[in-house]
């Protein structure tokens, strides 16, 4: 009886952990000027190393034509605005968020704005 009873209690905080874990998409526009940045440490790099670390990410890809950043998150960890703000810190725009410019400035000269 009391196996029994911890298999029910088991599975009901089963149910309840992954119901939190509601995840939910967005898509961020943005902008890389310069036409190597996949390849670069500093663009490319840079994403491939700071955006897995954002809390709440769970997937994430970057479309090169399109200039836009595909982020699957976790809506109880995270929310959009928080992902705009953390791309920002990063060195780039977020949609209507500009490029935070102690970010950008730690790019290469090829990858900041303008050049």
């Amino acid at each position: 009886m009391k196996l029994a009873i911890l298999c029910i209690v088991f599975f009901v905080c089963t149910f309840f952990a992954f119901l939190q874990n509601e995840n939910n998409t967005i898509i961020i526009k943005t902008q890389i000027n310069c036409d190597h940045c996949k390849q670069c440490e500093s663009c490319g790099g840079r994403f491939d190393r700071e955006i897995p670390f954002i809390i709440g990410i769970k997937n994430y890809s970057f479309d090169e034509k399109a200039m836009t950043i595909s982020l699957t998150y976790i809506t109880k960890q995270t929310t959009p605005e928080k992902l705009r703000e953390a791309i920002s810190n990063i060195g780039f725009d977020a949609d209507d968020v500009k490029a935070n410019p102690k970010a950008v400035a730690k790019l290469d000269d090829c990858c900041r704005k303008g050049s």
